[in-house]
This record gives structure tokens, C-alpha cells and sequence, in this order.
């Protein structure tokens, strides 16, 4: 399995990395890990089962990109039309779900449809209540968010199987194999409170919200969003 990583902050980076080990019960040397949130090196999709991709501070609806984002996100929308293409397994978690979504049907702005940091009650469409990846997965749910921009429609390309009222488009399925999902699938109560830190003055909220948002965030069990991930490396790491 191909992990790919877009966050600048090694410690950050390290804890979702630690995190997707822990939910999707990998071994580290079950997966390989690439940072690239500088630079994309060339992926050969045949050389893994699958791709997995979480957060980053990259908005990739900006239309003012610092170099080094316009140079990984241009040969990450390349990546992401051939994995779509080619029906190849993948996971995108909310950097991996708007570019995704952005590369097959430029769908994604700050339009409407951000979401607070924060826990959000998900629930499955009748297309999610039967799709293969959410099975055993209890709807409503809750999941933490954190995003400035979303996936305004459902692209026709893809299938909605989970929405909150809040933000509409919570989870796709291009063809059969390919997910995204803006919520989190590996963030517990830990992980966010460290991304609070780290990003309290990236603009996701007000700086001197950040104790207060932590004691919301205690408040709620999150352990649905994690059999997502379990079920997606069951499927197409260990088939």
C-alpha cells in the first residue's frame, strides 16, 4: 500500500501517518510512506494495492498556489484522473477527497459547505448502506472535520454515500474502487487536539478558540469513521 502524505509538519505528519498504521492495523513495513508535499516523485500504480491519502493545509480550490503547491498538485491531478481511469483502489481523506474530486469534475470551492474543526453527525445514503467499504460502519456517525473548502455537488461521475447537514458531499465513490471522504477516517480525540495547535492560525478558526474547540471535541467517542479505514485495507491490501 502507497501512503501519500501532503503536511509540511512532521509532527503532524507523523501522527496521521501513526494514526492510519493504528486504524487500518498495518505494519510499517506492510506500507510505503512517501512525503510529498514538496514534490510528487513518478508513481507506478502496479507496484502497490493501493493508494491512501489524508489532510493537508493545501486548499486546492485557491486560486493563488505557492510554487511548491502548483508543482505537486499538478502532477497530483494527473495521478488522481489515472487512478480514476484505471478503477485502482484508493482512499482520499479531505485533501484526498477535494482533489479527487477537483481533478474528475472540478467540483470543489469555498463556496459553501466549510465545516468548523470539529465533530459532525454523518449519515449513509441508501448507496452507502450497501457499498462493500461501509460495511459494519453504524450511520449516523460521528467524524471530525476541518476544511475551508468543499465539494459543492455530486460530481456524475460518483456516487454520494454519506452527507451531513452541514456539508452535503461527506463521501464518493467513483466507479467501484475509488473513495474519498471529507470527514476523517483516522482522527481520534489526540490527533485532533495536536492539528488544533499546529493550525490555529492557518485560518480553520480563530486562534483563541482553540481551548474551547478542544473541550467540545472531548466530548464525543469517535470509532465509526475508523472501520472505513480497516475495511478499505481488508478489501484491497490483504484480499
Amino acid at each position: 500500500m502507497l501512503i501519500l502524505q501532503f503536511r509540511p509538519e512532521t509532527e503532524v505528519a507523523d501522527d496521521e501517518f501513526q494514526a492510519f498504521l493504528k486504524y487500518g492495523k498495518l505494519k510499517e513495513n506492510e506500507v510505503e510512506r512517501v512525503r510529498a508535499e514538496f514534490e510528487l516523485p513518478d508513481i507506478e500504480l502496479e507496484n502497490y494495492s493501493s493508494v491512501l491519502i489524508g489532510g493537508s493545509p493545501y486548499t486546492t480550490s485557491d486560486k493563488e498556489k505557492s510554487t511548491a503547491q502548483e508543482k505537486v498538485e499538478e502532477k497530483l491531478f494527473s495521478l488522481m484522473r489515472e487512478i480514476y481511469e484505471k478503477d485502482f483502489p484508493y482512499l482520499g481523506n479531505c485533501y484526498g477527497h477535494s482533489t479527487m474530486a477537483q481533478a474528475i469534475a472540478s467540483a470543489v470551492s469555498k463556496e459553501k459547505y466549510g465545516e468548523a474543526v470539529g465533530a459532525v453527525s454523518v449519515s449513509l445514503s441508501e448507496e452507502g448502506r450497501k457499498d462493500k467499504l461501509l460495511e459494519g460502519v453504524e450511520s449516523p456517525f460521528y467524524a471530525f472535520v476541518g476544511h475551508k473548502e468543499a465539494c459543492q455537488v455530486v460530481p456524475p461521475e460518483a456516487v454520494l454515500l454519506a452527507s451531513s447537514e452541514t456539508c452535503p458531499v461527506q463521501m464518493l465513490r467513483f466507479k467501484q474502487n475509488v473513495y474519498s471522504t471529507q470527514f476523517h477516517a483516522e482522527l481520534d480525540f489526540e490527533g485532533l487536539v495536536l492539528r488544533i495547535d499546529f493550525y490555529k492560525d492557518k485560518g480553520y478558526f480563530p486562534p483563541e478558540d482553540a481551548e474551547k474547540l478542544k473541550d467540545e471535541a472531548r466530548k464525543y467517542n469517535i470509532t465509526e469513521p475508523m472501520k472505513i479505514l480497516e475495511n478499505f485495507v481488508n478489501l484491497y491490501h490483504r484480499k
